[in-house]
């Protein structure tokens, strides 16, 4: 049998899933693009975004890849958007933009999943 993509997909500069789970996790918005593009044919159970990506980046070219997606009628498969950012504002245009298009969204800051690991020495 064929390992399969995960299924789950987090797009932050800093944190990880602490809870264990299978999951690609990438650190920039381009990454996330080519990550996302790279599920286009197939469904993602999950999809976890954080507002802020270090420096100048942001998650904005991620939902504008989601958008246009959606806009030519042809939406990611996406089970639900969570949104994980500690930045208020951020995360409630994300959750509005993206519930525009129909995607299914939930803010969770301060969800106990991600967190930072604990340095190795």
């Amino acid at each position: 049998m064929n390992a399969e993509k995960p299924r789950v997909l987090l797009v932050d500069d800093l944190r990880s899933f602490v809870d264990g789970r299978v999951a690609q996790i990438v650190r920039t918005s381009a990454a996330g693009i080519e990550a996302l593009e790279g599920h286009r044919r197939d469904r993602l159970e999950e999809l976890w975004l954080d507002h802020d990506l270090g420096g100048d980046d942001t998650i904005w070219p991620v939902v504008e890849v989601l958008e246009l997606a959606a806009f030519e009628g042809q939406p990611f498969d996406i089970g639900v958007v969570y949104v994980h950012s500690a930045n208020p504002a951020g995360a409630a245009k994300i959750a509005q933009v993206l519930r525009r298009w129909g995607y299914h969204v939930r803010s969770v800051a301060g969800a106990p999943q991600v967190g930072y690991l604990p340095q190795s020495e």
